[in-house]
């Protein structure tokens, strides 16, 4: 081959992967927030989660983006293992779109065309969608302008005996054409592009059927790498979306290829035109694929949990389950699984205040010790929230997502406060009891279990109002705040009369006693605080 021929070759290669980029980013931004909602609620049943699958790939142009997208939503809880298998079929069927596209010749005429108008949508008008779709149709534009330069380049091989003699044989060594297919994918992430590479072949008469079904099958095989590698890190569940899109086509490359030549007959018999017979195999390979394992999910899903176990969390670590900065892109779903580890973290403090009430009622150090490592927990939680808050700020937000994000903040600060006065205020409090070996009078202990309860009760309102974000729930807050008070105070006087009546209990505990009922009383206003951004106030 000439050089002039290895420059067209390399270039219009580089062309084709900036092309499918440019058209897959530019379909991403455009709809790819809405896409992520549409996978993550559109996909109940095995055959729906199929056909969304399909849709949103062909609306993309890529299974590995929606792959990668089916991690991130399994890892961060939005799906389960079971829907994402369904869409991961269909994502393989959306995926040959493109590669039909390129087999018709027609397309080529107006490649240049398309490059113009796409410019023209992107430098013109103010939306942003506009701007969006206009780097789509600019990056099919290349896509099909590469092709083109490709197919000129490689006029010469169609007398080369020794090129000729290479395709040849890879029709008659399919797992070598496998093997090189598959390498190839991976390395420029894409099936389409390998396919693309073949069909040029066979545009300029070079590549036959026989010798391209391996290379279909090899694609199909390597544009899972990009989903495994995003699959690093991610939970046990994410991993086996990534697993599962392997064995899928590694299970159907193995079920066809002893069956290769009535396949190709089969294939044949769909159009008399190579090219389009080549797109023709990628689809039906991928269409009987899907049907043929839809009806064996559940039997999947069971292996996929045999093959990835779950792994332990290791002792004595604690992080965040729920912030996956892979779909900060997407606000409102960043938002949601914010909420996720504000509403986790309101637990582990609805947990300490319940137990707290034990420290006083039977001290016990242990007991106290595990309520303020409890609050190391929180602590972190409020840490890695507000990070992941920070950097989501840095997207365009709406002013209802900007709303919610400030409901997330004032939770968490209310929690991180409340956290903070257990730990610091009442633990010391029952430590201090317990060292001095003192008991609560009997009424002021029931006083103390009583004004506890209320608190208790109003923090479990609290917390459900932030997590529904509840109007009705928020004003119920703080209608108690002043019968709480109220209660408080009457509490505390009643103490204070039991101090002039002389009883020995309340005077060995009177510093304790008062300060746990004022630290109530401020846990108690914090929850309140919770309340008032989901007024407007």
């Amino acid at each position: 081959m000439t050089n002039t021929m290895l420059f067209m070759l390399f270039g219009g290669m580089c062309l084709l992967l900036h092309g499918m980029r440019l058209a897959g980013e530019g379909l991403q931004l455009a709809a790819g927030a809405r896409l992520r909602q549409v996978l993550s609620t559109l996909t109940k049943s095995r055959l729906r989660g199929m056909v969304v699958g399909t849709f949103v790939t062909a609306v993309i142009q890529s299974s590995t983006a929606t792959t990668v997208m089916l991690v991130s939503l399994v890892n961060s809880g939005f799906m389960n293992l079971m829907q994402a298998m369904g869409v991961i079929l269909g994502a393989d069927i959306g995926t040959t779109l493109t590669v039909q596209l390129i087999a018709f010749k027609e397309v080529f005429d107006y490649a240049l065309v398309l490059v113009g108008l796409g410019f023209l949508l992107r430098v013109l008008p103010k939306s942003r969608l506009y701007q969006y779709f206009g780097q789509a149709v600019m990056g099919f534009g290349f896509i099909f302008f590469s092709i083109k330069l490709m197919v000129d380049a490689m006029v010469p091989l169609r007398t080369n005996p020794i090129f000729t003699a290479l395709i040849a044989d890879l029709g008659e060594r399919p797992l070598l054409g496998i093997l090189i297919a598959a390498l190839f994918s991976a390395l420029v992430h894409s099936s389409a592009a390998t396919i693309g590479l073949a069909l040029t072949l066979a545009l300029q008469g070079v590549m036959p059927l026989a010798a391209a079904l391996p290379i279909i099958f090899g694609a199909n095989i390597g544009t899972c790498a990009t989903a495994v590698a995003s699959s690093i890190g991610t939970s046990a569940e994410a991993k086996r979306v990534a697993l599962a899109h392997v064995l899928f086509k590694v299970l159907g490359v193995a079920l066809f290829l002893p069956f290769l030549e009535p396949f190709a007959r089969l294939v044949a018999l769909t159009s008399a035109d190579v090219p389009r017979q080549i797109a023709n195999a990628h689809t039906l390979f991928n269409v009987i694929l899907a049907f043929l394992f839809l009806p064996f999910m559940s039997l999947g899903a069971r292996l996929m949990g045999t093959l990835v176990p779950d792994a332990p969390e290791a002792e004595g670590t604690f992080r965040p389950r729920y912030l996956d900065e892979k779909i900060l892109e997407t606000p409102a779903m960043a938002l949601s699984q914010a909420s996720r580890e504000a509403l986790r973290m309101g637990d582990i403090v609805s947990d300490m205040l319940r137990r707290s009430i034990e420290t006083f009622a039977a001290p016990n150090l242990e007991k106290i010790e595990a309520i303020e490592q409890r609050d190391d927990q929180v602590d972190l939680l409020d840490r890695e929230i507000k990070h992941y808050l920070t950097k989501l700020s840095q997207q365009n937000l709406t002013e209802e997502q900007s709303q919610r994000e400030m409901v997330i903040l004032s939770f968490i600060n209310n929690m991180e406060n409340i956290g903070d006065i257990i730990d610091r205020n009442l633990m010391e409090k029952a430590k201090e009891k317990l060292y001095k070996g003192a008991n609560f009078s009997e009424k002021g202990h029931r006083e103390i279990v009583e004004l506890h309860r209320r608190i208790c009760e109003n923090l479990e309102r609290g917390i459900a109002a932030f997590a529904s974000f509840d109007v009705t729930l928020a004003r119920q807050i703080l209608d108690q705040k002043p019968e709480i008070s109220q209660l408080e105070r009457g509490f505390r006087q009643n103490h204070i009369q039991r101090l002039r009546d002389g009883y020995r209990e309340t005077i060995d505990t009177s510093e304790i006693h008062l300060d746990v009922l004022t630290n109530l009383k401020r846990i108690n206003s914090h929850i309140t605080a919770i309340a008032y951004p989901i007024l407007g106030v």
